[in-house]
């Protein structure tokens, strides 16, 4: 006898520059899902703690209860069977190996809802994101508005003195630019 092949659900992403409401609608998504009845999953990287221990949460401080994961391969074995809607925060803290984790998870007929950061701090593509980018059914991406002139924004500014690409930090650690006030940093 064979198997009943299952409908590939499908695969969104939002993303942009911090503080243009990225975890908000990925929120507003989850809450939408849940009020029509559906069974909803939230994971996160366990790197991300500046608002919650355990969770998502936005800058001005909406939380929402999630499953930290160290490593994006850890979803697939938390997500039960019966689960309509999966959804990623914080997808550029993970490596490559989020974007087969979501295919799969699309393939097993979920609703798959990434969130994250485009680029980093020096204007460059966090290559988890662009790799989703790459794959999603579709795409939102939001804009700030930058701190220095009031135009949209879409570059995410450092302003702590830390050299590492991934530095998980709020608004005392960063802030939105538009293209032309966007100053990277030379390395």
């Amino acid at each position: 006898m064979k198997s009943k092949k299952v409908p590939y659900g499908a695969l969104e992403v939002i993303c942009g520059c911090m503080f243009s409401g990225k975890s908000t609608e990925l929120i507003r998504r989850i809450e939408v899902s849940r009020t029509a009845g559906q069974k909803v999953q939230v994971f996160n990287s366990i790197l991300d703690k500046r608002y919650a221990k355990r969770g998502i949460a936005t800058h001005d401080a909406k939380k929402m209860d999630a499953v930290n994961v160290e490593r994006a391969q850890d979803i697939l074995d938390l997500t039960a069977a019966d689960t309509d809607v999966v959804a990623l925060d914080e997808v550029n803290f993970f490596t490559n190996e989020v974007v087969s984790v979501a295919q799969e998870l699309a393939h097993r007929g979920k609703r798959v809802i990434c969130c994250g950061l485009d680029l980093d701090y020096l204007g460059m593509p966090f290559e988890s994101t662009a790799r989703l980018l790459a794959v999603a059914d579709d795409v939102v991406k939001l804009s700030a508005r930058c701190t220095k002139c009031g135009k949209p924004a879409r570059r995410t500014n450092r302003l702590a003195d830390v050299k590492s690409r991934i530095y998980v930090g709020g608004a005392q650690d960063y802030d939105a630019r538009c293209v032309d006030c966007f100053n990277a940093p030379k390395n």
